[in-house]
């Protein structure tokens, strides 16, 4: 795929159907149960490979830190108000902090226009708050440092070698499986379902700020 395509496909789900007859059923009293806990992620190896939410589809709840480290309700947030959501790698990524700095001053347009601005990471509320202070944020700011939410989304995918200690420190070890996430930007409306997205799995390139603003501006009405 060339890096200036946005990916627009997800993988084709694969269903396992278990059946058995209603005589087995009641005859293995002792049978154990399934333990849906030792079901995982299974995580791409390229950030090519992953497969995200499409537009129209809600996405996954979110219960995460904020830079002080309280929890924060994303979906009750989105339910208020239109939403730009952004996921990025963290404010370690020169390009993330760039895209930081875009936003920031795309921001109150933005918010003129009706929106909110929430960005997610992997960094711990320690990180988020150095890239409050340096990119001077003034929206919401929120740590994924186990990837959770980047996995539900589908964005998440084995970091390379070269990240690992990298990831290790940043996340405060929350980040067992080494993953990074997709950087993506998502405008969601009230119900939390995608009207707009964008992913590209050329970390080096991110939507242009007055892009965002165009389209956000286009579809305000619609939400």
């Amino acid at each position: 795929m060339k890096s200036s395509i946005t990916i627009k496909f997800r993988s084709l789900a694969v269903v396992i159907s278990l059946a058995c007859t209603t005589g087995l059923v009641q005859a293995q009293d002792n049978a154990q149960p399934v333990d849906t806990k030792q079901l995982s992620y299974i995580s791409p190896q390229k950030p090519e490979d992953i497969s995200p939410l499409l537009n129209g589809e809600k996405i996954p709840t979110g219960l995460l830190p904020d830079v002080s480290g309280k929890i924060f309700d994303l979906n009750k947030a989105v339910s208020e108000k239109p939403t730009v959501l952004i996921i990025y790698r963290g404010g370690w990524c020169p390009y993330c902090s760039k895209q930081l700095s875009g936003l920031r001053q795309a921001a109150p347009e933005l918010e003129k226009l009706g929106y909110q601005l929430i960005a997610v990471s992997t960094d711990a509320p320690e990180g988020l708050m150095q890239s409050v202070t340096k990119e001077k944020i003034s929206f919401t700011l929120l740590s994924d440092a186990d990837l959770s939410f980047s996995k539900q989304f589908g964005l998440a995918y084995k970091a390379p070698m070269g990240y690992w200690e990298m990831l290790l420190k940043s996340t405060h070890g929350k980040d067992v499986d080494l993953l990074l996430p997709v950087p993506s930007v998502f405008i969601l409306n009230k119900k939390g379902a995608i009207q707009f997205e964008y992913i590209n799995p050329d970390f080096k390139q991110r939507l242009n700020p007055d892009l965002l603003k165009t389209v956000a501006a286009s579809i305000i009405k619609e939400l």
